[in-house]
């Protein structure tokens, strides 16, 4: 009975640990809102919404569930870049010209960053916090091209962004 249940529990969370991960970056503009916006859950699902209003663009939403081979190559570039070390208490604040936003929880940590958004690798060098803006960006760089091979794969559609 009660023994029975909590052992598949305990299999079943040892199986699946707890994954989430959400990218945002956008702005408000002379086009609206604009955005690019995912988010990967554990148990496979992706979501995906790009709304760029540029040339008359509709926005566009897509979801698919991804194996459990693509989540754990997903949670291995999170583990390799070491951003889970990392605090944004020093990065820019958003601003006029938009912001970013990523929310990972990975096994037993939780982090949620939110900062402006980054025109280059010069407004890294520029802020209070070089090194750990610097491993931000190179994540977000890596998790936009892994999304956007994902969606285009899949959906056999070019993604905006």
């Amino acid at each position: 009975g009660i023994n029975a249940e909590y052992g598949s529990l305990l299999l079943f969370c040892w199986k699946m640990p707890e994954f989430y991960l959400r990218y945002y970056v956008g702005h408000s503009g002379k086009f609206g809102h604009e955005f690019l916006e995912f988010e990967f859950h554990s148990d496979g699902k992706l979501r995906y919404a790009n709304d760029s209003r540029y040339k008359n663009e509709t926005v566009i939403r897509k979801e698919a569930f991804v194996s459990e081979s693509v989540l754990k190559e997903l949670q291995r570039i999170i583990k390799d870049s070491e951003i889970m070390k990392e605090d944004d208490n020093l990065w820019p604040m958003p601003d006029r010209v938009g912001k970013q936003e990523l929310e990972i929880v990975l096994e037993n940590e939780h982090i949620s960053f939110t900062t402006s958004k980054i025109g280059s690798l010069l407004d890294v060098q520029e802020s209070k916090d070089p090194e750990g803006l610097r491993i931000f960006y190179y994540l977000v760089q890596d998790l936009k091209c892994f999304v956007f091979s994902l969606i285009s794969l899949h959906f056999k559609i070019k993604p905006i962004g």
